[in-house]
């Protein structure tokens, strides 16, 4: 029973992420693609810890918390250059001239 819980519950996350790769690529706003991206990276997550309960292996949940971090660091990198134009506080090459 629970087996199968698990089952649909990796079904219904590939769906979910198939959902959100449908507004990365359509998206009317690069806002709405950046929140798509991070949305996948969480489901993405979800998946690997319903795989890692499905298949009764705690070796997964490290994978869960890299995968965590690499979304969230993206996430913030994206809005960043969204908002300066840039991901690093470099100092322009143009100052000097």
């Amino acid at each position: 029973m629970m087996q199968t819980v698990l089952l649909i519950s990796m079904m219904l996350l590939a769906l979910a992420i198939t959902g959100c790769l449908f507004r990365v690529l359509k998206g009317p706003s690069i806002a709405d693609r950046i929140a798509a991206l991070d949305t996948i990276g969480v489901n993405v997550a979800a998946e690997v810890a319903v795989a890692g309960a499905y298949m009764r292996s705690t070796a997964y949940f490290e994978l869960v918390l890299l995968i965590g971090i690499l979304a969230f660091i993206g996430t913030v990198a994206l809005a960043r250059y969204m908002e300066r134009g840039r991901v690093l506080n470099a100092p322009d090459d143009s100052a000097g001239d």
